[in-house]
């Protein structure tokens, strides 16, 4: 049987908000899979045990840089250590200059980027050289620079939630509606195709596992597991969420209303799956004590 460790408890406790007790017995049943502990929480407790994604803890900012005619453009996030530094003026300017730099090349990955020309040095040393003057680790992280069938269009949402969407058809006004629907409605793909299948049979698995704990006929089990993957498939796919601003249409229906569809979009968040080392002063000041 696989050891479960006090920072293993600790870790599943931070990623679910489960009790200590239910996370310990969680991943003891997993046998010290962290994944499957947080399905068996999520039968147990409901969606309110897969909060991971929120709770994300790098700092930075996202950067986008789009061509006047609409058609390249780039979206880049930068992390930093603290907040106050991604607040910083040179910082957000190094951002957008170098979200400017991406869009009119040709980096194929962000290590491609570094070797960049950037103000008559490369990327990398006007990043070391911004590292030198503020004192923080500057770190470009990933980009996007799309082949775009229409127009682009982008919305930032306090520096922290990046979005850049191909629109094709429709005019400013829709291109920018279907931008912030995206950045308060986070979904994960433009339809269904784009779902990676293992989130399908984990929705799937746990709406099975919570309609046997309900009771249900095992008849009826792959009936109830079809409805909750068709209405998570709904919650998570652009065009069939409904529209943030209008709560009686779908995204395909506001945009078939007016001619128009999207090619594509991506959204950054920043520091997503980027998890912050948490200092417990209180817990070295008492460990330093006992030396």
């Amino acid at each position: 049987m696989a050891e479960i460790t006090a920072s293993m408890v600790k870790e599943l406790r931070e990623r679910t908000d489960a009790p200590m007790m239910d996370c310990k017995k969680a991943l003891t049943e997993a046998e010290g899979d962290m994944t499957r502990a947080e399905e068996i929480l999520r039968v147990r407790f409901g969606n309110k045990a897969s909060k991971a994604a929120s709770r994300v803890a790098a700092e930075g900012t996202v950067g986008i840089s789009i061509s006047a005619d609409g058609k390249t453009g780039a979206m880049i996030e930068v992390n930093s250590e603290t907040d106050f530094c991604a607040k910083n003026e040179d910082f957000l300017k190094f951002v957008n200059e170098l979200a400017a730099v991406v869009a009119s090349s040709a980096a194929a990955d962000i290590e491609a980027v570094a070797a960049l020309p950037m103000n008559g040095a490369t990327v990398e040393e006007t990043r070391a050289q911004l590292v030198g003057k503020i004192g923080e680790n500057i770190t470009p992280r990933r980009f996007v620079r799309p082949v775009v069938q229409g127009k682009l269009a982008s919305y930032i949402h306090g520096s922290k939630i990046g979005v850049l969407v191909d629109l094709v058809g429709g005019d400013e006004a829709l291109a920018k509606d279907i931008a912030m629907h995206i950045a308060a409605a986070k979904p994960k793909s433009l339809d269904a195709s784009g779902i990676d299948a293992s989130l399908i049979e984990t929705e799937r698995r746990v709406a099975i596992e919570k309609a046997k704990e309900a009771g249900k006929p095992e008849a009826m089990l792959e009936k109830i597991a079809d409805g909750t993957v068709q209405k998570f498939l709904k919650e998570v796919t652009l065009l069939s969420q409904v529209f943030v601003k209008d709560d009686k249409m779908t995204i395909e229906q506001l945009l078939k209303s007016k001619g128009a569809s999207v090619a594509s979009f991506t959204m950054f968040t920043v520091g997503e799956g980027i998890e912050k080392a948490v200092v417990d002063y209180a817990a070295e000041v008492a460990a330093a004590a006992k030396l």
